[in-house]
């Protein structure tokens, strides 16, 4: 392993030079495979990294993220996949799953648009069954503890062999003090090592107190994704992966709907409607991906006008009225919601519980509390307050 790392330039090409080393003068704790990862690669990567190892630690089972832009579009732990999540992302060709490759077609096939380009990450020595999903999605790179010798040669095979493969030291411990500059200015802060477990899940404020195992493993998946994405942020869980992710805004309602938004497109895939799509032969992943989320949108009649559903559908799909959606998005209930502050009115309760939300973990202690618990327990929401707040910047 080098010490010093050259990157081509920074966060934009006008950023240079760039490069990452290790202050100490230590060799870094990555060894680059192949290709030449970038700045936000790297960011990507050492972010991704530490929250699948999170997950594996936090429920015993292979983990991986799907990362853009330094917030995960997905998480995911490796629970096996229904015949109906295997066709929705794309996976229903590939045989028997690895609990690896299930993890990572849960990170990758909650919010596809958001995926594509994305830098992976996964707790587990990446396997062939892995890579060879890998291999026909697009994606700038991956980083894992290790690689099988047919993995790491499926994966070089990607990108006409540029993609970036990173191999992270699994018994690296960072310094307990982390620094960055800004403006030339340096910050110092301890790092963010607090653990996520059930004894966050104990202080139930809600009228309803049953939250099931199942359930808290939910709600700690949520939270550890909170935990490396960009805030304000709201994580909506279900059996295992995240299904709606939203990060980055200013407002916590907004943020709340925008999740919110993203879990009701992943139900809405699994509607019979989308499933019966019969799409050309000849169109692409990523253009099936971008039909179907126009599709599924109040922008629907950009692939169903005359001349245009000719180039995406062999049969011109029926409108999914708001009606139907809305018939069909009920249905979707056991949804798990974590917040990375609290939530300070009861109408982020309101836009969760449209999108199936029954149990929730978020620090509390807004002055609305009251308000937040009553919307609660006017659905039999179980709820509990955590303490802790789980900003990432």
């Amino acid at each position: 392993m080098a010490k010093e790392m050259l990157l081509k330039y920074g966060c934009n090409p006008n950023q240079k030079p760039s490069r990452v080393f290790m202050e100490n003068g230590a060799e870094l704790p990555i060894e680059v495979l192949n290709g030449k990862p970038g700045y936000i690669n790297l960011l990507d990567a050492f972010n991704g990294w530490q929250l699948v190892r999170e997950l594996k630690k936090a429920t015993g089972l292979p983990a991986a993220t799907s990362f853009k832009h330094v917030s995960p579009a997905g998480a995911a732990v490796g629970r096996p996949l229904s015949d109906t999540l295997k066709k929705i992302y794309w996976v229903d060709d590939l045989g028997e799953l690895s609990p690896l490759a299930c993890a990572y077609a849960r990170a990758r096939g909650a919010d596809r648009m958001s995926s594509y380009g994305d830098f992976i990450a996964l707790s587990d020595v990446c396997d062939v069954c892995t890579a060879k999903m890998i291999q026909r999605e697009v994606s700038d790179g991956i980083i894992a503890p290790g690689y099988s010798d047919e993995a790491l040669e499926i994966l070089k095979s990607k990108r006409k062999g540029t993609y970036n493969i990173i191999k992270i030291d699994e018994s690296y411990v960072p310094d307990p003090v982390e620094r960055k500059q800004v403006f030339g200015v340096t910050f110092e802060q301890g790092r963010n090592e607090l653990d996520i477990n059930n004894a966050l899940l104990e202080n139930i404020v809600t009228d309803n107190k049953a939250i099931p195992e199942d359930k808290k493993r939910d709600l700690l998946i949520s939270l550890i994704t909170l935990k490396y994405t960009q805030s304000n942020s709201v994580c909506y869980v279900k059996d295992g992966q995240a299904i709606g992710i939203g990060a980055g805004q200013q407002s916590r309602i907004h943020c709340t709907r925008l999740a919110g938004q993203k879990a009701d497109n992943w139900w809405l895939r699994q509607s019979p409607k989308v499933l019966g799509l019969e799409f050309i032969d000849s169109i692409k992943r990523a253009d099936r991906d971008n039909a179907i989320d126009v599709y599924i949108s109040d922008e629907y009649m950009d692939v169903l006008a005359e001349g245009e559903w000719q180039k995406i559908f062999k049969v011109k799909p029926e409108v999914f009225t708001t009606e139907e959606k809305k018939t069909w998005i009920a249905q979707n209930t056991d949804v798990s919601l974590g917040s990375d502050a609290f939530f300070p009115f009861g109408d982020n309760i309101e836009r969760a519980h449209k999108s199936g939300v029954e149990y929730i973990a978020q620090p509390g202690g807004s002055i609305r509390d009251d308000n937040v618990i009553e919307t609660c327990n006017k659905y039999g929401i179980a709820m509990a307050f955590t303490g802790i707040r789980l900003f990432h910047h």
